[in-house]
């Protein structure tokens, strides 16, 4: 017997919670199910919702063994509720299942079957692949989730076609292990566990699953916000093992929001200061400090190889470096007669390639 566990975080879903968990009972009567002897057992998680849904939700677990239920005081968030979920469920496969009427618990079996095969340790089911029919709804929202997986894909060098897709079926062990490395608390949950996946090297599949979206009116959560975290989620967690291609590509991106801030405040200070010297350095300081909060945000990882400490001081240390190449550079090439922006645009280049190498392979650099 294998048991496949289904986490289901409820907020204020009591319309439609009682009709999700008897569909999603039913798995275990399909003959698919019968003949890998699959049970089920579910996880309801209410993370404080304001309506009458942990009652519905209590009620149901009083008359079904199969049902866990557990509640968050505080409203917390998807990730959250999915967290907890997970430290709870027992199962051997462990999936994840909306409370709201959208998805259809039976595409779980389909989900399942690449797993029993030992071809997978993780499936998601997309909505993006090819099906009979389908509702339509929103284009923004259908061009924020592929924007967001097309991303994703560029940071982790996998090819799913829905990231943001509820259904997402683990085996136990990957789930328990990623699980404590997890902190994002609302959407942003789902491009940080893909992220962990891919990390993993996990063997993922993918397959089609039917989807019934509704509308904002009938309770969709997701907002622009989320879409927005959810990219700040795919940098932040991937930049650090995203392919060297992609990491050279946010560093220029990092390197020239530094390289526009450091040249900007070069022109103003001469506009103050008689001194080169102090011109040079004042635009340099402010402009690497930038550059270092950019990078532990959306590149590298914070204390990745030193402590706190001994990873401001070697920073520093390239500072110093790059920093005296960068005043030598501006030096010469304004007394070969070019002028200040393009004497500054050039060693501001030479500084973006110096930095990125001495922040990946000394400053960032992460153990084994």
């Amino acid at each position: 017997m294998k048991t496949l566990s289904l986490v289901i975080p409820i907020y204020n879903e009591e319309k439609t919670l009682e009709n999700i968990v008897s569909k999603t009972l039913k798995i275990e009567q399909d003959e698919f199910a019968k003949k890998n002897d699959i049970k089920l057992e579910l996880v309801l998680i209410d993370d404080c919702s304001s309506d009458k849904s942990l009652e519905v939700a209590k009620n149901l677990a009083m008359n079904n063994p199969k049902i866990k239920v557990f509640a968050h005081k505080k409203n917390q968030g998807k990730g959250a509720a999915l967290k907890t979920g997970f430290q709870y469920a027992t199962g051997d496969y462990i999936g994840i299942q909306d409370a709201d009427d959208e998805y259809n618990p039976n595409d779980y079996l389909k989900l399942i079957k690449p797993i029993l095969d030992n071809k997978a340790d993780v499936v998601y089911g997309s909505r993006y692949l090819k099906r009979d029919v389908r509702r339509i709804l929103y284009f923004w929202h259908t061009f924020m989730n592929k924007g967001l997986t097309l991303l994703t894909n560029m940071y982790t060098n996998l090819d799913i076609t829905d990231m943001e897709t509820c259904y997402k079926l683990f085996r136990a062990d990957v789930i328990k292990n990623i699980v404590p490395k997890l902190k994002e608390n609302r959407f942003g949950f789902e491009p940080e566990v893909t992220i962990y996946v891919a990390k993993g090297k996990y063997r993922v599949y993918e397959c089609a699953i039917s989807y019934n979206p509704r509308t904002y009116e009938e309770g969709k959560k997701i907002k622009a916000k989320d879409g927005l975290r959810a990219l700040y989620c795919i940098m932040h967690y991937g930049g650090h093992c995203a392919p060297l291609p992609m990491q050279i590509l946010i560093y220029l991106f990092i390197g020239g929001v530094s390289a526009i801030i450091n040249i900007t405040l070069f022109l103003i200070f001469t506009k103050f200061f008689d001194s080169l010297f102090i011109n040079i350095a004042l635009a340099f300081v402010l402009s690497a400090l930038v550059n270092y909060l950019l990078c532990i945000s959306l590149l590298f990882r914070h204390k990745a190889r030193w402590s706190s400490f001994t990873e401001i001081i070697t920073y520093i240390l390239t500072l110093i470096i790059m920093g005296g190449a960068d005043y030598l550079a501006t030096f010469l090439f304004l007394n070969i007669g070019m002028n200040n922006f393009w004497a500054k645009s050039l060693s501001s280049l030479i500084g973006t390639i110096g930095n990125f190498v001495l922040r990946k392979y000394f400053v960032f650099l992460e153990k084994k």
